[in-house]
């Protein structure tokens, strides 16, 4: 019986999201006439700087990534990417651990596209 209560413990553990995942997801930018610049991201608990093309590691959240890029040649671009829900790793620990509560206050069951090209003028 103890054996059983062990295993059940571990496998209700190992489908929450907050367990399982990390708190920064990568995110690849690129612009869409290909040339090199600097953008801006920011959601409610990051904000980063840097050169692109380029991945950036970036704090899951349940808002949209902002996307604001400047190309080398004075080109604007700004773009939302939405935030997504983790479908399996959620439904887990709904039903196994904690009904989503730990997962809704960290945002570790969310996720933002791995690769994006922000459209410039």
């Amino acid at each position: 019986m103890k054996i059983l209560a062990i295993l059940l413990s571990i496998f209700m553990l190992a489908s929450c999201a907050t367990i399982v995942n990390d708190a920064n997801v990568p995110v690849s930018l690129s612009l869409s006439d290909g040339s090199d610049g600097e953008c801006s991201l920011t959601n409610k608990r990051v904000s980063l700087k840097g050169k692109v093309p380029a991945t950036f590691m970036v704090r899951r959240s349940d808002d949209s990534l902002r996307v604001e890029c400047t190309s080398d040649s004075g080109k604007t671009g700004k773009a939302n990417i939405p935030s997504e829900i983790e479908g399996a790793k959620l439904a887990g620990s709904v039903v196994f651990f904690d009904l989503g509560i730990t997962d809704s206050i960290t945002d570790k069951h969310r996720t933002y596209t791995s690769s994006f090209v922000v459209p410039v003028n």
